[in-house]
């Protein structure tokens, strides 16, 4: 009878503690049914048009890391396993009651205050409203009139309050002969609690999640302003502490003076080619880490002349497609990529949507496309939600995401038998679904597929360990897997209907491992390579252009080809339709920004706002700085600074589309 009561009064300490966060989770939703309820012309549709499992799905994950990231103090005083603590067992239980209400109270004050300031902003607060505000006076006065114009607010947050109070559990104290067991116990579920209240403010456990940011609530919603009812406030100040990387700076006073010299709205020509039925497809091929050190056909000074490269497909492809003498991607990683290829926005300080920005309204090559009757789709093998890329792709206008779950429920292939054990779908296999998947789609369509395969660890599938041999570094045979999967994949591609009018371009997300010296320079680490491949011959002329592109290029490049003619915003110029020497690449590397025209590469130190280097480009491994030696060194600096400005302006003032919000 005994042991039986000591075993039920030590389960009260876990018990009452998931009570206590359940409590949290309930004052939570209540506070978002509130938030919506406030705004809810902004919301219209929110319940019919977003089904409830991605509804609840989301607030629970984006819930869930706020509440164990707040309560992470109270979390330990009620399970640190102290055995002393059942002594004065009252007061360290007041203590943690009052904690908990502090903590959960404030919680609730917040949310409730972002309703009423939802309609300034569009979106959930985040750490910027300190910078917002900083320099006013008036504070108090402006606070004090949304009090009283939100006294039923007010009211809700004491209500809340209340509940939080009433409901809250207290565990009782272990009798004395208990204490081993309840030790026991504790210290039990205190080793448990630590890895879940990790995986549970990251988001997720598999080696495919990152922790999860503000950006990530966009896949869970069909409008990026719906995301703000996912989020809740206390996330979104947390996952943007410190994140606050944009600052604009003054080096134009003139407003004028700065659209004069550089401005990233394009206003296209005359439409040139037909719209609706007939109009190209657009397939952007995004090849995982697929530098342009391994490309044989872009390197053929490389080595003497000799160099082989270790992509045959490819240089093939290169032989009949738009190709440039140099070619750069605007960042270092997958999530630089996405937003660089597929909207013109380059990686500047932190990767654009880990940043509060990423709320910002942001256009894109879906987007665009999407409102010219085009369907669009994106594709990547990798877990539905996996680097933020569902949600990415949502924000911007791609209707249709296929993912690992799709890839699995298509019976035509092999399932998770074609997974790498990693990351994602195996590149032969997925490439072959992508190149199927899009003869479902309705002309002209506008598709993008991200792959996963060379990557580390470095793996190619069993059947292909004798095909694909060690060599070199342990990167290349994954680069002749993936070669071989796109050769394969253009193959299938070839034999559909929508082949022939289809746009294609290929370049990939970033660099990766080198054993050659000059990609591994500043510079070099940012070459990739960017292709255009018209199979029909009427869009371009196939070939090497002596142009400097980058990533921020396709998006303009392709609306160009396209005959698009409504603005839009991109930090890139069109290949096409811009004399070779105006063109430039422009990369932020470690805090220098690094600046590509003429023959010449600027580095620029933003901390100075001085130019630190300059050194021409047939000067590979950049031995000679060329500082204050070439003329064209005051213009490039000044065309940087104000694509730096306009960049941090944007970003800050929500100005990623080319009308400025009402």
């Amino acid at each position: 009878m005994s042991a039986g009561h000591h075993h039920t009064g030590s389960l009260n300490f876990p018990l009452s503690f998931i009570w206590n966060l359940a409590l949290a989770y309930l004052a939570y939703w209540l506070c978002r049914l509130i938030y919506w309820a406030e705004n809810a012309g902004a919301f219209t549709g929110f319940w019919s048009h977003n089904t409830l499992k991605d509804i609840f799905g989301g607030a629970w994950k984006f819930d869930t890391s706020a509440i164990l990231y707040t309560n992470v103090l109270y979390a330990f005083l009620m399970l640190v396993p102290l055995p002393w603590k059942w002594k004065g067992s009252q007061a360290w239980q007041n203590v943690a009651k009052w904690l908990f209400m502090v903590v959960n109270g404030l919680a609730v004050c917040i949310n409730l205050m972002d309703a009423a300031y939802f309609p300034y902003t569009g979106r959930r607060t985040t750490t910027t409203v300190f910078q917002e505000f900083q320099n006013e006076g008036n504070l108090m006065g402006v606070f004090g009139v949304e009090v009283l114009r939100h006294w039923y607010l007010v009211l809700a947050a004491a209500a809340l309050i209340a509940l939080l109070w009433k409901g809250y559990k207290s565990p009782s104290c272990s009798p004395q002969g208990g204490r081993i067991p309840s030790f026991l116990l504790q210290l039990l579920f205190f080793v448990g609690y630590i890895p879940l209240s990790v995986i549970g403010m990251r988001g997720g456990a598999t080696t495919a999640v990152r922790p999860i940011t503000i950006s990530n609530a966009n896949q869970y919603v069909s409008r990026p302003a719906e995301a703000a009812v996912i989020l809740n406030t206390p996330f979104s100040l947390i996952r943007t502490i410190g994140k606050a990387v944009f600052v604009t700076p003054e080096y134009f006073s003139d407003e004028e003076e700065l659209e004069k010299v550089y401005s990233p709205v394009h206003k296209s020509p005359l439409p040139t080619f037909p719209k609706g039925e007939g109009a190209p497809n657009v397939v952007v091929l995004i090849v995982e880490s697929f530098g342009r050190e391994y490309i044989g056909a872009l390197n053929e000074t490389l080595e003497g002349g000799k160099y082989q490269g270790y992509t045959p497909f490819v240089d093939e492809l290169c032989d009949s497609s738009a190709t440039f003498r140099w070619s750069f991607c605007n960042g270092r990683k997958s999530i630089d990529g996405m937003p660089s290829i597929l909207s013109g926005i380059p990686m500047f300080i932190e990767p654009f949507f880990l940043t509060p920005a990423s709320m910002n309204e942001v256009g894109g090559l879906a987007q665009a496309l999407g409102e010219e009757g085009y369907e669009t789709a994106f594709f990547h093998g990798a877990e539905n939600g996996s680097m933020g890329f569902q949600a990415f792709a949502r924000k911007t206008g791609f209707q249709h995401y296929y993912g690992r779950t799709e890839y699995n429920a298509d019976p035509r292939f092999g399932g998770d038998a074609d997974f790498d054990g990693m990351w994602a779908i195996w590149d032969e296999p997925f490439l072959q679904f992508y190149a199927q998947q899009m003869s479902a789609l309705r002309e002209p369509f506008m598709t993008a597929v991200f792959t996963a395969s060379s990557h580390h660890p470095y793996k190619v599938p069993e059947a292909y360990r004798d095909t694909f041999p060690e060599e070199g570094i342990v990167i290349h045979k994954c680069i002749r897997y993936t070669d071989h999967a796109l050769r394969r994949f253009f193959d299938t591609a070839r034999q559909q209907p929508w082949f022939r009018n289809t746009l294609f371009v290929l370049t990939s997300d970033h660099t990766n491992l080198s054993d050659h010296a000059f990609y591994q320079t500043d510079l070099g680490g940012f070459c990739s390579p960017i292709l255009f491949y018209d199979p029909s011959g009427q869009l371009f002329q196939p070939g090497r252009r002596s142009a400097i592109a980058q990533q921020t290029d396709i998006m303009p490049s392709v609306l160009g080809l396209l005959g698009y003619d409504k603005p839009f915003v991109a930090f890139g110029c069109d290949l096409f339709h811009t004399p070779p020497d105006s063109t430039w690449a422009v990369n932020y590397n470690n805090g220098t920004y690094q600046y590509v025209k003429h023959d010449l590469l600027l580095q620029f130190d933003p901390s100075t706002a001085r130019t630190t280097a300059v050194y021409a480009l047939s000067d590979s491994l950049l031995h000679r700085n060329l500082l204050g030696q070439r003329p064209e060194q005051p213009q490039m600096e000044r065309e940087l600074k104000a694509i730096i400005q306009q960049y941090m302006s944007r970003m800050n003032s929500d100005r990623l589309t080319p009308s400025p919000k009402p």
